[in-house]
């Protein structure tokens, strides 16, 4: 996606047959109940269309009988008249009952249909690569799951389905008229000129001022995800009174828009009635002319003006169905734009699937950048053997986490390779892969849920007493037991109720029941204090025992303990050895041990 970070797609075509194909082939499994719900709507029009008709009955055929002086003829008109009622009667229950069925069935199969979409849409979010949510926001991306879906059970229930319901009515009502009479029926629709004109109109002009409100209703999306997750800063700094007043400025422009929007569908509305009362008063003139000249008898105009009030419903329900169908094909244009979205890391075809790996990792000339020729890593070769601990250190933005990425293989590399037990990452397939591997980061992220399902993270593989062995190796038992529920105890949104130590133990923890073959340990000990410090070390001892562990660090007093420390300046490996050989040789590695030792005895 190449349009500025916090700025919304916006669509050229108000209707795309392309991406109504492909909305239709999530309907297809349910097209039993989509037809079966047409043919409900084809019995509910028809309901509405007999009414008028049975009416003019009454009125041409067996009121006049009633108002003879004759008792018998005023008996049979009356009786007459009575069938007619409780026909109406029974033709509003049964379109009541029709509307009902058809209402519940469309409803339920939009909803089995929208679920179908979101589960399709989460399961391809999560195979995406880390560099695409380093380009999207998360609110555009909640945004795709929730008010672009919502927008297409909207679709699915008010235009596809009801369009039919429109067609019919119209269709019908007009077969009516004609054979009840064409001069009526032609008079009826002299003002339909001028309803396609202003139709045409508000579908121009509405097209622009719907892709202004979806931009600025995606800026508020944007800005409210990633202040709301930042508001721990912008109290501490005390910028509530500038982001308020930024914020104004994105809710100022989305009001606007939506006033704009607002505006043009307020005078299409009103346009469009005035033009069916224009239809309507032609007609009483011409029609109530007819009559007094006995041309036509008086229920036939009756049924005309019921008809033509029905005629212009679906059309001045145009305007909302449109607002539906522009804003389904602008949220399926972005949803199917992310289902499209190719991951920059795949699988090759044929790729292999591994099992338990010995823990071997070699960098072999590699050369990586995020973006273009922006090299983060420049020839970057070295060798670690199975069980070993290696330390990466350096200033920051040197490479170091970046190492760890391409291990993981959450980016690829450009050049040369990175490979385990001698295997290319690349032609592993990426889920036995990371299999093999743990992750413990800096920036902790813990779910909602409890401490054990934290540490478990569905692995039903692990029961209680594996999740409680290796919290306890860790050092994360104790205080998890003072906790209340222990084990159980909830767990807040990103475990904010935890301190960071006690955050990063249970990720520790994690790591440890899930047994990696190499573990990673990403500026872990960076956040730390002293007491927690002690217990990560003594846990490193048992994380490490067994397993490839690649720490990258910013304390250089936790990695001293490391077989090999290698030390990265601007994307490259100047020095490596172990702390003291390092230290010996009085270059970058000693630099840093001697200032960080300053640090602490200034301190």
């Amino acid at each position: 996606m190449s349009q500025d970070f916090h700025q919304e797609e916006v669509l050229e075509r108000p209707f795309d047959p392309r991406l109504m194909r492909r909305l239709l082939a999530y309907a297809r499994p349910y097209w039993p109940m989509f037809l079966l719900s047409i043919l409900l709507l084809v019995g509910v029009a028809a309901a509405e269309l007999a009414r008028p008709y049975l009416i003019k009955v009454a009125i041409d055929e067996h009121l006049r009988g009633w108002a003879q002086k004759d008792p018998a003829a005023r008996q049979a008109a009356t009786a007459a008249v009575w069938r007619l009622a409780f026909l109406l009667l029974g033709l509003q229950v049964a379109g009541f009952a029709l509307g009902y069925g058809q209402s519940y069935l469309l409803q339920a199969t939009s909803q089995r249909i929208i679920f179908q979409i979101r589960q399709d849409l989460f399961r391809h979010l999560q195979w995406l690569s880390l560099s695409f949510f380093d380009r999207n926001p998360v609110g555009r991306l909640v945004t795709r799951v929730t008010n672009d879906t919502e927008a297409l059970n909207e679709m699915y229930t008010s235009v596809m389905v009801n369009l039919f319901r429109d067609l019919f009515t119209i269709v019908g009502i007009l077969v009516v008229m004609v054979r009840m009479d064409l001069r009526l029926t032609l008079v009826s629709l002299a003002a339909a000129p001028l309803v396609a004109l202003s139709g045409y109109l508000f579908e121009r002009y509405s097209r622009q001022a719907w892709r202004e409100v979806r931009a600025r209703l995606s800026r508020i999306n944007a800005f409210l995800a990633e202040h709301i997750h930042g508001m721990a800063v912008v109290q501490i700094f005390g910028r509530e009174g500038r982001e308020q007043e930024a914020f104004d400025r994105v809710n100022t422009d989305y009001l606007r828009a939506s006033m704009r929007q607002l505006h043009i569908f307020a005078i299409f509305r009103p346009v469009v009635s005035f033009l069916s009362h224009l239809a309507t008063a032609l007609l009483v003139w011409y029609g109530g002319r007819a009559v007094l000249d006995a041309e036509i008898p008086l229920g036939t105009l009756v049924a005309f003006t019921s008809y033509i009030r029905s005629l212009f419903g679906p059309v001045e329900q145009l305007a909302e169905k449109f607002n539906i169908l522009q804003q389904a094909m602008a949220s399926s244009e972005r949803i199917f734009s992310l289902m499209d979205e190719v991951p920059a890391v795949q699988d090759k075809p044929g790729a292999i699937e591994v099992g338990r790996l010995r823990g071997a990792v070699e960098f072999d000339h590699v050369w990586f950048a995020y973006e273009g020729e922006n090299w983060v890593l420049k020839d970057v070769s070295f060798r670690v053997e199975p069980g070993q601990t290696v330390a990466f250190v350096g200033h920051t933005g040197a490479g170091k986490s970046s190492i760890m990425n391409l291990v993981a293989r959450f980016y690829d590399v450009q050049r040369g390779a990175v490979r385990i037990d001698g295997i290319d990452v690349r032609e592993m397939t990426q889920e036995s892969l990371r299999r093999n591997l743990a992750v413990v980061l800096q920036d902790v992220f813990l779910f909602s849920g409890d401490i054990a399902s934290n540490i478990r993270l569905g692995n039903t593989a692990l029961d209680d007493e594996a999740v409680v062995a290796a919290a306890r190796a860790v050092g994360a038992d104790a205080f998890i037991q003072r906790l209340p529920g222990g084990y159980r105890a909830p767990v807040v949104e990103r475990g904010a109720t935890l301190s960071h130590g006690q955050r990063q133990l249970i990720c520790f923890a994690r790591a440890l029941a899930f047994d990696p073959a190499i573990l990673i340990l990403d500026e872990a000990t960076a956040s730390i204090d002293s007491e927690t410090e002690r217990q990560i070390q003594e846990a490193l001892k048992v994380l490490s025992r067994g397993r490839t562990t690649l720490i990258v660090a910013h304390r250089l007093s936790t990695i001293q303990h490391a077989d090999r420390i290698f030390v990265l300046h601007k994307g490259q490996i100047r020095e490596s050895g172990t702390h003291q050989e390092l230290l010996a040789k009085k270059g970058i590695y000693y630099k840093l041990w001697q200032l960080q030792n300053a640090e602490v005895r200034t301190a």
